[in-house]
């Protein structure tokens, strides 16, 4: 098997993140892709949009999630994801066992709390509540309280969230607009049930899942696949699949990838990227030392890289970032987690200023490094 270095796969994943070299394609397009992106910060795909695509404007998402063609959901990892509505439609119910961990194991909502319970009425009741309409957490919570009232509101609402085909919808994810999230279901807001058959796919199924994955953040191992999805005993999966390997020259893992994909020179150019917070780039492997070496990894935790804008500079993330707005003027500080060359310094700031040409047109801008 072909070893591949962590620079060789740093560029090879860049690439099919489209990292390397912004593209010309839709919104909708690069969303399918990327098999959706991580959406719990709601205005974070807007970035991540941007920084892939060549002309890329907030409309065209506006657009698309009012139109009820992307939307926002309980996806992978258990988490909100943007994902375009067949996508959502086809995928959901693969990834359903993650979710139903995610309530029957939560140790604050799940568990003892709901032992004993009639989750399928629990789920009806919360389905004729969202049938009058968009429910946020809290009115699911007045709702689902008086009907059992022995048992806690917020964990009854938390397993219609999660057990249920739930999307969020507008105006949250729209660009200039917000409000608290409430939510839908598939059937109510897509006037279809999750289905397979949905998709684009040939056969949608966890072997395409797993083939999708790899096509937008290969070459992965089984743990990096897992990692994304949430999922669990894969390996199976990856067994009958027709897949290229290669060893990680650095762990010594076997790495799978589709075979009809070539691999970038481990030289090619890596321009500098701002990337939103919650990026999928950053968390959808389990292994991460192609985007962050261990050094700097052992000086922040994950949460503080994740829950900021990040910067990667030659590959690597070597900032975060996190804009701010006072009155006329848009603020972007930028605060180095390595230490940066003078023209390391020059490519951020340039592209820093075309972020913010993106968020903040008509406000003056200013760019500071939180370190000299």
């Amino acid at each position: 098997m072909t070893k591949l270095s962590l620079q060789a796969l740093n560029r090879a994943t860049l690439e099919r993140q489209w990292l390397l070299e912004r593209r010309d394609a839709t919104a909708l397009e690069a969303i399918e892709h990327l098999v959706g992106m991580q959406a719990q910060s709601p205005l974070a795909p807007y970035v991540g949009l941007w920084t892939r695509l060549q002309s890329f404007q907030t409309d065209e998402l506006a657009k698309l999630l009012e139109e009820r063609r992307a939307v926002r959901g309980s996806m992978m990892r258990a988490t909100i994801h943007l994902m375009s509505s067949r996508d959502f439609l086809a995928f959901r119910p693969l990834i359903q066992p993650r979710l139903e961990r995610e309530v029957f194991q939560n140790m604050t909502y799940g568990r003892h709390r709901l032992e004993g319970l009639d989750i399928d009425a629990v789920l009806r009741a919360g389905i004729d509540r969202m049938t009058a309409g968009p429910a946020t957490a809290v009115q699911l919570r007045e709702h689902l309280g008086p009907l059992w009232p022995d048992r806690e509101p917020a964990a009854l609402a938390h397993a219609v969230r999660c057990l249920l085909p739930t999307i969020q919808t507008p105006p949250r994810g729209i660009w200039g607009k917000g409000g608290n999230p409430a939510m839908s279901t598939a059937d109510l807001w897509l006037n279809s049930p999750v289905d397979p058959a949905a998709s684009t796919d040939p056969v949608p199924s966890l072997e395409r899942l797993v083939l999708r994955y790899l096509a937008a953040y290969g070459p992965a191992s089984v743990a990096d696949a897992q990692t994304w999805s949430g999922l669990t005993r894969l390996n199976e999966i990856f067994d009958r699949l027709d897949l290229r390997t290669y060893t990680d020259l650095t762990t010594g893992r076997t790495l799978y990838d589709l075979p009809t994909i070539p691999l970038p020179s481990p030289d090619t150019e890596a321009p500098t990227r701002f990337l939103p917070e919650f990026d999928n780039l950053l968390l959808s492997h389990a292994d991460r030392t192609r985007w962050i070496d261990n050094q700097t990894r052992q000086q922040l935790t994950l949460q503080e890289v994740l829950t900021r804008g990040s910067v990667l500079h030659n590959g690597q993330a070597t900032a975060l970032w996190k804009q701010t707005k006072s009155k006329k003027t848009a603020h972007l500080e930028i605060d180095p987690i390595t230490k940066l060359t003078r023209a390391a310094r020059s490519a951020i700031e340039s592209e820093a200023h075309n972020l913010l040409t993106f968020t903040a047109p008509n406000a003056t801008h200013e760019i500071r490094f939180a370190h000299p």
